[in-house]
Order: structure tokens, then C-alpha cells, then sequence
């Protein structure tokens, strides 16, 4: 059965790439905000929820979100993005990298992100017109800060089978939340694809391959690619739809 959720506001919109959306607004009891998009597919064919995890200078709706989302709308598919904790429709300041490194200091952070994901998990499962089973998660950078612990959450409503991940060490995001990313990393076994640039101002190779060499999947695969941090060539873009479709419809 699915779940059901209330207490939510939905509202249309757009997501820059000429996609329909539901955008969510939902209040916790401490005040926070959760906040994303839906995108609902006009003939659901897919028992498969896909889900989107932003980097730090985007929000739900930073690109490849857009491109990718409305691939796996087109298959037939639900799919689901959630802003970061400061971010978009519930942004703080400036938003982007400058509040988030401040965001960062609180302990509570990773802890109340895997909640609001369990949240939208939740809500995609109300609104989808048939039953979801179980997910896929695309989610690079500060995708990965997020998406790794709350792949692990063993209190997650849907089982994963597949995820891209990457742009992301274990070092340079701070000794406390490197050892999370590690010991999360450990819990995962599902097939994954990590991406990684070569020349990355932020995370260093040795960061990179001890996260990846963390990952407890038997099914995993790392692409290399030149250049800085958000320099990933679209090719890998295509290839995370294909690598993410062929496991959502096993």
C-alpha cells in the first residue's frame, strides 16, 4: 500500500528545462522546512522511484536533474528531488556553498537530511498512481554527503538497487563527517556507479579511491574523468541513465 501524507502544500511549476512539476512544501515539528519536486509521470509503468540529490552550489532543479528526470519521466517513471538543508525554497542567506559551509558545524545535519528524504520518499509513494517497490538515487558532491547516509538508513521506507555517486573523498569535508561517509559507505551493496575528476580543487585521488574502496557493493565501478570538480563530461550523464534504467526495471 502507499503511503499517505498530509499536512503537505503542492504546488506546479516548472523546472527550467520544460518539464511540469509538483513542488512540495512540508513543515516538521521543530519549524524546519522540507521542500523538492515531483515529477509524475502521465502513464506510471514503473514500480521504481527515482530520486535526486543536488550538489552544494544548486538546488533541486541544478542540472543534470532536469535532463535526467525528464528521461526517466518519459519511461514511465516517478521521480523525486529534495533541496539541501539551505538551499533552494528553503534557502538560508546567501544559499550555495556560503551557507552551507556553516550549515556543516551542526551535528544534527546528515541526521535531519536522511529524515527529510525518508519524508519524500514517503510523499512520492502518496502521490504516484501505483505502488513503488523500490529505488535508484542519483546524487553527486553534496548529493553524496547526503546520499550516502541516507542510502544506509536502515529506517529508509524503499529498498535501493542501484545509485551513481561520487565528487566526493573522504577527505576535505571535515574529519567528523569523512568517518560517517566511510562507515556509511561500508553498508552498501547494491551495484554503483562513483564518479570522479581527475583534477578536483576539493577532493583529493586519495580521498576519492579510499571512499570508493569503502564501498561494501560487489557491483561497483569507478570513471575517471579530467578536469575540476564540475567539469564531468555529459557523456557520464548518459551513461548513469542507462546504468540506473537497465536496474530500476530488474
Amino acid at each position: 500500500m502507499n503511503q499517505v501524507v498530509t499536512n503537505v502544500q503542492l504546488s506546479t511549476a516548472d523546472d527550467g528545462a520544460k518539464h511540469s512539476t509538483r513542488e512540495f512544501i512540508a513543515e516538521t515539528e521543530k519549524g524546519r522546512k522540507r521542500t523538492g519536486a515531483l515529477w509524475m509521470p502521465n502513464s506510471a509503468v514503473s514500480s521504481t522511484l527515482v530520486a535526486f540529490g543536488h550538489g552544494a552550489s544548486g538546488n533541486r532543479y541544478q542540472a543534470p536533474i532536469p535532463y535526467l528526470a525528464g528521461k526517466f519521466v518519459n519511461a514511465g517513471h516517478t521521480v523525486v528531488s529534495i533541496d539541501g538543508p539551505v538551499h533552494g525554497l528553503r534557502q538560508v542567506g546567501p544559499g550555495g556553498r556560503e551557507a552551507f559551509g556553516e550549515e556543516m558545524r551542526r551535528e544534527s545535519m546528515v541526521d535531519d537530511m536522511n529524515a527529510d528524504w525518508r519524508y519524500a520518499i514517503d510523499l512520492a509513494q502518496s502521490e504516484s498512481s501505483i505502488e513503488l517497490k523500490q529505488m535508484v538515487y542519483f546524487g553527486l558532491s553534496m548529493g553524496s554527503i547526503f546520499g550516502i547516509p541516507m542510502l544506509a538508513d536502515a529506517s529508509r521506507t524503499l529498498p535501493v538497487v542501484a545509485a551513481t555517486l561520487g565528487l566526493l573523498g573522504s577527505q576535505g569535508i571535515g574529519r567528523r563527517l569523512g568517518a560517517r561517509m566511510l562507515e556509511d559507505a561500508a553498508k552498501l551493496t547494491f551495484p554503483i556507479l562513483f564518479l570522479m575528476q581527475l583534477e578536483d580543487e576539493l577532493f583529493s585521488r586519495e580521498g576519492y579511491l579510499e571512499l570508493f574502496d569503502a564501498l561494501a557493493s560487489s557491483d561497483k565501478r569507478i570513471h575517471a574523468n579530467p578536469g575540476l570538480h564540475p567539469e564531468v563530461p555529459g557523456e557520464e550523464m548518459r551513461f548513469a541513465f542507462e546504468f540506473m534504467l537497465e536496474h530500476s526495471e530488474g
